[in-house]
């Protein structure tokens, strides 16, 4: 995991369009682990608004209000939700028919809440201590995104 660790590091860090870079980045952190799908989002004090996925279809909520969802519950609390099987938790909106486990890991900046990691799979119980382990660096490395 250091690997991508550090590509991550740089690659957050490196000129060039921020879109450019945020959907490299969530491309990789999609080849780190069994993740279906990877997004980046903005968080602004009324929206989440997506600015990179992994794969061609856009999620259906590609901007929601910031009180919604397991992304709402994350910006709220500014801890990360993982949820290990979607279709127990209310709040959770489906962005894909296919999804079983989401995790959101929110990304602080000055200590205020600038983004949030959302990583899905289609499998119930797909994430373990280590996919925690690294979603948290994740936002530790990555918040130079979204500066």
């Amino acid at each position: 995991m250091n690997g991508i660790l550090e590509r991550l590091t740089r690659l957050a860090s490196s000129p060039g369009p921020r879109a450019a870079k945020a959907r490299a980045i969530a491309l990789d952190i999609q080849a780190a682990g069994p993740y279906r799908w990877v997004g980046l989002y903005d968080v602004t004090p009324e929206e989440v608004v997506a600015i990179a996925w992994t794969g061609s279809e856009s999620p259906a909520y590609p901007r929601f209000p910031v009180t919604k969802g397991l992304s709402g519950a994350a910006v709220a609390t500014g801890k990360p939700v993982v949820v290990q099987d979607v279709t127990t938790d209310a709040r959770y909106l489906t962005a894909f028919g296919s999804t079983r486990a989401e995790a959101i890991f929110p990304v602080a900046v000055a200590g205020r809440i600038v983004g949030t990691i959302d990583v899905e799979s289609d499998r119930v119980n797909a994430f373990g201590p280590e996919d925690e382990e690294f979603l948290k660096a994740c936002t530790v490395i990555l918040a130079p995104l979204w500066r």
